[in-house]
């Protein structure tokens, strides 16, 4: 399970790897991959060589689906610029009209992320509503 857009554009057009180079940078469509059913943008040909070279280190957890809402037991979308990298992984995170589930996530980390791990590994996360 992935989330992506109507396009099927993953991380919202966000380059993965600038995550871990930066801070999140909007991807270039004409700079794009297809891995596990979903299509990465980058934002220079170097860091899509990176991904190219090593996906799994630059894919966010959880599908890239709100890691708080992960660790709750469903699915839910996502702001790309509300995200955190811990241990070299990529955790992103809802942020709209109903809160911000960063705060959440950080508040028991350890917790949610044993929590979000065991849920995803179920593969049967609804999605809210």
């Amino acid at each position: 399970m992935l989330n992506t857009n109507a396009q099927g554009v993953a991380l919202e057009g966000y380059d993965p790897v600038s995550y871990f180079t930066g801070e999140p940078t909007k991807g270039n469509p004409f700079i794009s991959v297809m891995y596990e059913g979903g299509t990465y943008y980058f934002a220079s040909f170097e860091n899509k060589a990176r991904f190219e070279v090593e996906p799994q280190q630059y894919l966010p957890q959880y599908g890239g689906f709100c890691a708080t809402a992960v660790s709750e037991g469903y699915t839910y979308s996502i702001d790309p610029n509300n995200y955190k990298v811990t241990d070299n992984k990529l955790y992103v995170f809802y942020k709209g009209e109903l809160g911000d589930a960063k705060p959440d996530w950080d508040a028991d980390e350890v917790n949610r992320r044993a929590s979000a791990s065991v849920n995803w590994a179920s593969g049967n996360l609804p999605q809210a509503a």
